[in-house]
């Protein structure tokens, strides 16, 4: 079977393992030297591809609900999505979302996702209250941050590479509303921005869109939106209205010229500036849920995302250097966005620290990975990191320079036999 992160590079022949039951998982660990678990194929690298892949979407039952205390049991491949139809018609909502709501709850772990609400709440992982982890053997161990608790420290951003969860305990949140109350910004600089980001950083989520292209007095100009719950009542889950791309793009279409106009057009056309509105959960949280296949904008070579973090207190003089060393590359992304984080956690190898996250979606063309050598430089000189979830091509070198829980993350995995067992590409490059 063919297999492909979201970015769509590399493309894979694999050996896929379908298991609905426990038992059956475990024969196919018996039955394989290596493996990795699958979800839904949004992280955007080679973090879930191996020669033989556990594939997790029909591993997918909603088990009980304690609706006292909002605590959903279910089996690791349900997606954010079954979530949320299943429960925000009864008031309910995700503690914490990525920008997708098309991953698995043992995708959103193993990744330890954060969202719009990082810098208030923390990731994916602080809505967790336990999981079952079946190990290398077969067993299957109960994780909390009090049982197992070096389990669960490694398994909460651990990329798959400690077991496979086969279900987990999830805190959902409640709310008033299916919609969200939306005010949107200009910031015509940098500097504007981040200023924004700490004028509103008691609003539940905060989030900006950024040209990554534009120079001079406007380097870093963006859209900083922010948002709240609504408590309106209405719960109603909107149409699924939306479209799909159809076949690859043309890669020629995305160049230099083509997104410093859609830059310039998208900030000045945007409309009702300053202004609360009433939009859906799906708009805020989701607005690229709407295009299936999106990813087949960036053409037949694929893309991939780079995705950074600068500790604040240097973060607008490294923004700075990143923006520049982009601008000056000619290379550009549609999608740059701008997130707060919050205080990072003892997750060993959880991305987010305090400070600034940039996420760049580029095309694979022969000069990218030379400059992201470079931005990867920038970013270790002022203390960052890269995300494992949109990595491709990062380097030992540069993830061990970055990574301050990856001696303990590597003792849990040579003393459960981890190491052998659960492997991907990804791993592999990066001598996990």
């Amino acid at each position: 079977m063919k297999l492909s992160g979201w970015g769509r590079f590399p493309t894979i022949d694999a050996q896929c393992c379908v298991f609905e039951t426990g038992e059956k998982l475990r024969k196919c660990l018996k039955k394989w030297d290596d493996c990795i678990p699958y979800g839904l194929g949004r992280s955007y690298g080679d973090s879930a591809l191996n020669n033989c892949v556990l594939l997790m979407h029909r591993f997918d039952k909603i088990l009980d609900f304690d609706e006292a205390n909002g605590i959903v049991t279910c089996e690791s491949g349900v997606s954010l999505a079954d979530l949320i139809e299943a429960f925000l018609p009864r008031g309910w909502f995700l503690g914490v979302t990525p920008g997708t709501k098309f991953v698995t709850v043992g995708g959103a772990i193993a990744g330890d996702v954060h969202g719009k609400n990082h810098h208030k709440v923390g990731c994916f992982s602080t809505c967790v209250a336990s999981f079952e982890l079946m190990l290398p053997s077969g067993e299957v161990l109960r994780c909390s941050r009090e049982e197992n608790r070096e389990l669960f420290l490694a398994t909460c951003g651990g990329m798959g590479l400690t077991g496979v969860i086969l279900s987990a305990e999830i805190l959902l949140k409640k709310v008033g509303s299916g919609s969200i109350k939306q005010r949107i910004m200009k910031a015509q600089c940098l500097e504007e921005v981040l200023e924004l980001f700490d004028q509103y950083a008691g609003c539940s989520y905060s989030v900006a869109w950024i040209d990554c292209l534009a120079r001079g007095k406007n380097e870093g100009r963006s859209l900083f939106v922010m948002g709240e719950h609504a408590h309106d009542g209405v719960f109603v889950i909107p149409d699924k209205r939306s479209f799909s791309v159809p076949y690859e793009m043309p890669g020629f279409i995305i160049n230099k010229y083509s997104l410093s106009l859609f830059n310039m057009l998208y900030f000045q056309l945007i409309g009702n500036l300053g202004t609360e509105d009433l939009v859906t959960y799906e708009r805020f949280f989701y607005p690229l849920d709407t295009i299936h296949n999106w990813n087949r904008i960036y053409g037949c070579k694929g893309f991939t995302q780079y995705q950074l973090v600068i500790p604040k207190e240097n973060g607008f003089e490294g923004l700075v250097k990143i923006l520049e060393t982009i601008s000056d590359s000619g290379l550009g992304s549609f999608l740059a966005v701008l997130k707060l984080f919050g205080p990072e956690n003892e997750n060993y190898l959880s991305f987010p620290m305090e400070g600034y996250t940039l996420s760049l979606d580029f095309k694979i063309e022969p000069k990218l990975f030379p400059v992201l050598d470079v931005l990867d430089e920038i970013v270790l000189k002022y203390g960052g990191r890269i995300y494992l979830a949109k990595d491709v091509r990062l380097t030992p070198e540069v993830f061990e320079r970055s990574y301050r829980g990856l001696r303990e993350f590597r003792r849990i995995r040579k003393g459960y036999g981890m190491e052998t067992k659960f492997q991907s590409m990804q791993s592999r490059r990066l001598r996990l």
